[in-house]
């Protein structure tokens, strides 16, 4: 009987003992579990909480299960996922390396602070339109009967044969530069931008005090007098060098020291380049002296490069007959870094001039410049580029011409002349891999840049000098270009008479009119001094609230009279215009305040610039002084333009 009590005694210590046990293990754990729960909330703190349905606590993250939602299988998924941007190193960390940042058995030493989050996806961009031009009955190369050849290095080719070493693929327009201000002859490849920022006004006025400063002149080539001021297309370039690239720049010392200097650079009829601050017209670096007269905007690189394109308008006085050409310079120094169009063996038309405004395609470093000789130049230029060590080089290793003749080229006209003359006056438009341009011998043509093949060529009856506009409508942002044409005397209609001046919306893709205007005939003086009518100025397509309306300037409408005239978008009949007392060659511009209302600038021969509202009211005028054949640029509430009286303006919208 005691031996059968001893033995229940010894059963119940040992159950009074595993019981102990037990409460004690669940003690430690208890314990243990508050240390966990304890680290992983000062861990994870300063996270960012995770949406309701995603939370995964500390536990579920370190075995892939999740501790606070029932969703076990995707937080296995979203672990994978969160190591999957870790190095191979960084995957074999244990427990108490992730957990405490010590070195245990697994891998080197890691603390949570230093794990990097996995990057978010880049977002999908969206895709540009395609474009796929192609000529239709009345539009192909040769119902104008064009040829072409190409020469590529010093070699001449067949046309048929040649693909572009790197293809070039042009984005629209808001994308061409980074770059802040106005870069080239409207601003980008589309030639829709020819100002910077947006306007704040209260009183819609321009300022009774701009600043001035004096340009000089120089004698011409041919014939009498003197190339004086600014002419057309004279617009200048506007620009806010970022201050790493002021540093290497041979600017005033002044000039570099001033936090956020915007500088004009203005070519000009002299054979000089100035350079003058945006808000005082002080100037900035010593001129660029090269000896031929400017009459085109040039260009400066949209990568930021402190690099300027540029052509002569006219021969040199001093270099002599036929010695007009372009040339590549270095703002960093002012030096001329390459020149080219030199009396070109290549070319069909022994003229030399540059009024068009380059572009440089950024990804292949290829420079699209077009000449009045008839030839398009495809340049690459190797540019290399440290701002660091303040060097800048350019070495031309591809250089590619195109050269195109036409049935109507150099024909006879009206007056028994020879008219209808190859040579590309205009600033082209590039959309995708394709260039737009038209000519003196009344062609618009659209070439293909990676195959050098012509895709369709509209006809616009004259010499045209005007650049047209690009504008992308609709839902599948189909491209229209609005243009227009001159009256060259004697080729459709005698000197001193009037021609017509259609304005036209053509469809890009197949070089069809959408619309034709037939409201404006011109006139045109021969002698003693030539004065062409109809649109020498370029086109604007508006925005914002001038959304609805395409802007054209045109000379000689009455006399010496002319207008402009906002026609509608949609069907090209006129919504408003004004009319002035001395004919427009000045190009509109429109600005914009940041709501989106607009206002158009119009400058004219009489030497008045003049403010209008969307709806065509004028708001303010002033007179300059002197003819404007110029196109002004505008930085934010700074409008700069030049006179042929040998001033250049700075006005502020007030």
């Amino acid at each position: 009987m005691a031996k059968r009590r001893r033995r229940r005694k010894a059963k119940y210590r040992k159950l009074r003992n595993a019981l102990r046990i037990a409460l004690v293990l669940l003690v430690l754990a208890a314990i243990i579990t508050g240390i966990v729960l304890l680290v992983s909330g000062l861990i994870n703190k300063d996270e960012e909480p995770a949406p309701e349905g995603e939370r995964v606590g500390f536990i579920g993250r370190l075995f892939g299960r999740d501790d606070e939602t029932a969703e076990e299988s995707e937080i296995i998924s979203e672990e994978t996922e969160t190591t999957a941007g870790l190095d191979e190193k960084e995957e074999k960390k244990g427990f108490f390396a992730r957990l405490f940042g010590k070195k245990d058995e697994g891998g080197s030493i890691f603390t949570r602070e230093e794990e990097k989050p996995t990057p978010l996806p880049e977002p999908t961009p969206t895709p540009l339109p395609e474009f796929a031009p192609y000529a239709v009955s009345g539009t192909s190369a040769a119902d104008f009967g064009i040829e072409t050849r190409v020469e590529v290095d010093g070699v001449e080719m067949d046309t048929s044969s040649y693909v572009a070493a790197d293809t070039i693929d042009f984005g629209e327009g808001y994308e061409y530069t980074g770059v802040e201000g106005v870069i080239g002859f409207r601003g980008n490849n589309f030639r829709d931008s020819s100002s910077y920022g947006t306007v704040s006004m209260t009183a819609k006025k321009f300022s009774t005090t701009p600043w001035t400063f004096t340009v000089g002149s120089m004698s011409k080539m041919s014939g009498s007098g003197s190339w004086t001021g600014c002419g057309w297309t004279g617009q200048p370039l506007i620009v806010r060098w970022p201050e790493s690239t002021k540093r290497i720049m041979n600017m005033y010392d002044w000039a570099k020291a001033k936090e956020g200097l915007v500088e004009v650079i203005y070519a000009t009829l002299d054979g000089r380049i100035y350079f003058l601050d945006l808000d005082s017209g002080q100037q900035t670096r010593e001129p660029i002296s090269l000896g031929f007269p400017f009459k085109g905007a040039g260009a400066l690189d949209p990568r930021g490069y402190p690099i300027m394109y540029v052509g002569s308008g006219d021969d040199s006085p001093t270099a002599g007959s036929d010695s007009s050409h372009a040339f590549v310079i270095s703002l960093v120094d002012g030096s001329v870094m390459y020149e080219f169009g030199y009396q070109d063996s290549f070319r069909l038309r022994k003229l030399s001039y540059f009024d068009s405004s380059a572009l440089v395609d950024a990804e292949t470093d290829t420079l699209i410049y077009p000449g009045e000789n008839g030839i398009l130049y495809l340049i690459k230029l190797n540019t290399q580029y440290d701002e660091a060590a303040g060097t800048l080089s350019i070495n031309p290793s591809r250089v590619v011409k195109w050269r195109y003749s036409g049935s109507k080229s150099n024909t006879t006209a009206v007056d028994g002349s020879n008219g209808w003359w190859l040579g590309i006056e205009d600033s082209a438009i590039v959309w995708r891999g394709h260039v737009f341009f038209t000519d003196n011998g009344g062609h618009m043509i659209c070439l293909d840049l990676n195959t050098l093949q012509v895709k369709w060529v509209q006809d616009t009856l004259d010499d045209t000098n005007c650049t047209g506009v690009l504008a992308l409508e609709g839902e599948d942002h189909h491209p229209y270009i609005y243009t227009s044409t001159s009256f060259h005397p004697g080729w459709r209609q005698h000197g001193n008479q009037t021609a017509p001046i259609p304005i036209w919306k053509i469809d890009a893709v197949t070089g069809e009119r959408v619309w034709t205007n037939n409201d404006y005939n011109c006139q045109t003086i021969a002698e003693p001094n030539q004065v062409s009518g109809g649109v020498q100025g370029s086109l604007v397509s508006g925005k914002g609230s001038l959304s609805d309306y395409v802007f054209a300037p045109i000379a000689m409408t009455e006399g010496m009279k002319g207008e402009v005239v906002a026609f509608n978008r949609s069907d090209g009949t006129v919504a408003w215009k004004y009319q002035f007392q001395g004919y427009p060659w000045s190009s509109p511009v429109a600005v914009y305040d940041e709501n989106g209302t607009g206002y158009i600038i119009q400058c004219t021969k009489s030497g008045y610039i003049h403010l209008f509202d969307h709806n065509g009211n004028l708001l303010d005028e002033m007179n300059l002084g002197s003819n404007i054949e110029a196109s002004p640029a505008v930085f934010d509430n700074t409008i700069v333009v030049g006179t042929r009286g040998g001033l250049i303006y700075g006005i502020k919208l007030t």
